[in-house]
């Protein structure tokens, strides 16, 4: 756009994150909202696409200093913010933009870290594009503020500044709440909790905290010492956590509510579903869960690595979600020189969120649409030699508002390769729920709660995955904390709790000075 305000003397500089400048706002003058609206939207650097195809660094590189602030710049600072309203886990979007708009970095991080156990991860991967951003009042006349890759920048200053955003210990509780999963719903459970005072401990059944986000999630749209660094800060606040603990085997959950005052359950839902095919079962065909916890969690992807991963030349992953997109870039980056999505809608119904798709398309990731699979093809050893399909063609809407795909007569064909990754959603893992037949649970296996999170066991409270099935990081977030909320009622005796406002109040107090980085 042209007749844009013009930037501050030094705006351009380095990233003052990292040389210790001053933060200097993006202009020298007070920007109208007239002028806010003809700053052009940021774009975040990023790795060239024929070089990430071949190594797993992480493709988004952030904001410089200067693109954050300017970014920053354009958000209007609403009256009504309807972006919180479209964040899961209520961020006081306004507050910490305008005060990384004025170089208040220390007032930024603490206003998102009070909001947000997990920002580094959500800065990186919730779809803010149809929740947050979505609800942007400046997308009306062009494209809404960046607000995940500030949220991105704002939360990697804070971790790289731990002494500058540090919160005061709480009073303890005197009360003890295990958190069953470390995953997101888990981890932000027991962040949000021991801010309350209470002693939070975390069982988790891996040998690594982190859930999906370290087992589901490849290294190049989350690097696995992101997650850790966020994991840390929750141990230094607090939060005890044991690996290799199984609930249902290590221990009872029973064994647990002895123990401790209430109990929150996040295990998720980790149990893969498969295509029901013929030859679903020959070597060379993996779920998606198995492919990407055997390259994420056992580090498979690293070259020096002795995991035991198959690596073919050509790989087709079936499925049009995220799961699906993340595993058929892995096998790019793992060597498959021919690497295949079969999605049986079209583009415009993908799940899988559009960056992603847009990253895959740059690596050159085929999509094969508007086809399903019929069988998997092997040789006489029983290794995959292809996947047979059909193509087909799309109806009327279905119960999930998309279009039904209808199979086109005669239009059976074979794509060749030596792996099959299915990649088509998960289902609940009975490991814990049936070891506890008090536990109630729906006709799909899924705990089920009250309106505030108990379930069928006084004081043993669930959310996330395990509840509302297979959804994303933010939303299990969003569960976790509002969990949290009510197991503090429930230890305070003040069960069940208040509803908290829909948008948090805007805070009044003053912007402080801007700070030295």
């Amino acid at each position: 756009m042209t007749d844009q305000p013009t930037p501050a003397p030094g705006a351009e500089g380095p990233d003052a994150a990292q040389s210790g400048t001053t933060f200097t706002p993006a202009f020298d003058h007070p920007v109208s909202p007239k002028e806010r609206m003809t700053i052009d939207r940021s774009h975040m650097p990023e790795q060239d696409a024929l070089l990430r195809a071949a190594n797993f660094r992480e493709v988004n590189l952030g904001y410089s200093q200067q693109l954050a602030m300017l970014e920053a710049e354009r958000c209007l600072q609403c009256k009504n913010p309807v972006c919180i309203e479209g964040c899961p886990v209520r961020v006081n979007i306004p507050l910490f933009i305008e005060r990384l708009r004025v170089g208040d970095m220390d007032g930024a991080a603490a206003s998102l870290l009070d909001d947000n156990a997990l920002p580094c991860v959500t800065g990186r991967v919730c779809p803010q594009e149809i929740q947050c951003e979505g609800r942007c009042v400046r997308a009306k006349k062009g494209s809404s503020v960046a607000i995940g890759s500030l949220e991105r920048y704002v939360a990697d200053w804070a971790m790289a500044h731990p002494d500058r955003s540090k919160a005061d210990a709480p009073t303890s509780s005197g009360r003890s709440v295990a958190v069953v999963g470390s995953g997101p719903a888990g981890l932000t459970a027991a962040g949000e909790l021991v801010k309350k005072g209470h002693d939070v401990t975390v069982f988790e059944a891996f040998h690594a905290a982190g859930g999906v986000l370290i087992y589901g999630i490849p290294e190049f749209r989350l690097p696995k010492d992101i997650v850790q660094q966020e994991v840390d800060r929750l141990v230094a606040s607090g939060v005890k956590i044991e690996t290799n603990a199984i609930v249902g085997r290590t221990y009872t959950l029973r064994e647990l509510r002895d123990r401790f005052d209430a109990v929150f359950l996040a295990v998720g839902a980790g149990l893969p579903v498969f295509m029901n095919v013929p030859g679903e079962n020959f070597k060379g065909v993996y779920s998606a869960n198995e492919y990407l916890t055997r390259v994420n969690l056992m580090g498979a992807w690293n070259p020096e690595s002795d995991t035991p991963v198959l690596k073919g030349h050509r790989v087709v992953v079936v499925g049009g979600g995220n799961v699906a997109i993340d595993s058929v870039r892995t096998a790019k980056r793992l060597g498959a020189e021919e690497a295949t999505i079969v999605y049986r809608r079209g583009k415009a119904e993908l799940p899988a969120r559009a960056e992603e798709v847009h990253h895959a398309e740059q690596e050159g990731i085929r999509f094969e649409l508007q086809v399903a699979p019929l069988e998997v093809l092997a040789d006489e050893n029983r290794w995959v030699t292809g996947l047979r399909c059909i193509r087909m063609e799309l109806g009327e809407p279905d119960a999930s508002g998309r279009r039904r795909p209808i199979p086109i007569e005669g239009s059976e064909f074979v794509i060749d390769c030596e792996m099959v990754v299915v990649a088509i959603g998960t289902r609940s893992n009975p490991l814990l729920t049936a070891s506890e037949p008090d536990l109630a649970l729906n006709q799909a296996g899924y705990i089920v709660t009250d309106e505030h999170g108990m379930s069928s066991l006084p004081g043993v409270f669930a959310g996330g995955d395990i509840v509302r099935g297979a959804a994303t990081v933010i939303l299990a977030m969003g569960d976790g904390k509002r969990a949290a909320a009510s197991v503090d009622a429930w230890l305070r005796g003040e069960y069940p709790p208040v509803d908290e406002p829909r948008v948090p109040a805007r805070t009044t107090a003053p912007i402080a000075a801007r700070s030295e980085a």
